[in-house]
């Protein structure tokens, strides 16, 4: 489209105050910016909208046609940005939301039912992936990261960290005993991830360093079916607090090798493209889990 929406605002003011000092008093505009707003805009259109004399203003035919659609073009606009700012008040709009699946199950679930009683305009869509994914190609509005980022094409918000530890169930700790040596790990039962390595490196303190680099005996590309391994009494696993508190607190997972667990806390960020302009639901959704990570 050739003409601007100033040049039609420029057009309508001067049609409807009667003058075109009128329509630049009215829209804070010089009266020689208002006249050439005009003239481009007769210009592009190459027709005459307006008779000027020194006394007045007077429509042509063509005028007449035209300031009708230019008034609904100038009323769909400020209709839109009362739109837009009616969401910015009360947000609204479709917001895909991407964790990993543990992530998903015990931090944004639980979530759900607070955040959706504050903001029920907003239309969660929530995807679970233990991969990496691609934002723009996966339509995703925030994706969650944990762990250190490496994507520099994204914007991050830090949302909180968490704290990982060296856990077994009950079950397993009666059948072959609890380690008491980091060193003892080289011939347990470990669980571990299919990817990245750096998970299989446990925060442990011994001999050579504060890292332990396990070998595991079975390995699954989610947390949560690490969990649910462990549970069952397959093994040793590192998992991080946001996943295994209840565990914890009801019994079902017992810390081991506590005195030379290093506190090592992961990153948790939310991230999206540095080209996205933050909507209001995005906003209002990072505060709302933010604040609800805190306490």
């Amino acid at each position: 489209m050739k003409t601007t929406l100033d040049e039609l605002l420029a057009f309508t003011s001067v049609v409807d105050s009667g003058s075109i000092t009128a329509a630049a008093e009215q829209l804070g505009q010089t009266a020689s910016g208002v006249s050439r707003a005009l003239s481009r805009l007769e210009e592009k259109l190459d027709v005459t909208l307006l008779h000027r004399t020194t006394r007045r203003l007077e429509l042509t035919e063509e005028g007449h046609a035209f300031v009708q659609q230019a008034r609904r073009i100038v009323a769909s606009v400020e209709e839109a940005e009362e739109q837009m700012a009616l969401r910015r008040q009360r947000p609204a709009g479709r917001l895909r939301v991407n964790a990993a699946s543990p992530f998903m199950l015990h931090v944004i679930v639980p979530l759900v039912p607070g955040f959706r009683a504050l903001y029920p305009d907003i239309e969660l869509e929530l995807h679970s992936s233990d991969q990496i994914i691609d934002l723009i190609e996966q339509r995703t509005d925030v994706a969650i990261r944990i762990g250190p980022l490496r994507d520099s094409t994204l914007h991050a918000r830090p949302l909180g960290s968490n704290r990982l530890r060296v856990l077994a169930s009950p079950g397993y700790l009666v059948q072959w005993g609890a380690p008491q040596t980091v060193e003892e790990l080289s011939e347990r039962s470990v669980l571990g991830f299919t990817q990245p390595e750096t998970l299989n490196q446990w925060p442990l303190r011994h001999a050579s360093g504060q890292h332990w680099q396990t070998t595991p005996t079975v390995k699954a590309s989610s947390g949560e079916t690490l969990r649910q391994l462990a549970i069952e009494g397959v093994g040793l696993v590192c998992l991080a607090d946001f996943m295994t508190h209840d565990d914890r607190a009801e019994g079902r997972l017992v810390q081991v090798l506590e005195a030379h667990t290093v506190e090592v806390r992961q990153p948790i960020h939310a991230v999206y493209y540095r080209n996205t302009a933050l909507a209001s639901r995005i906003t209002c959704f990072l505060d709302y889990v933010s604040e609800q990570m805190k306490s």
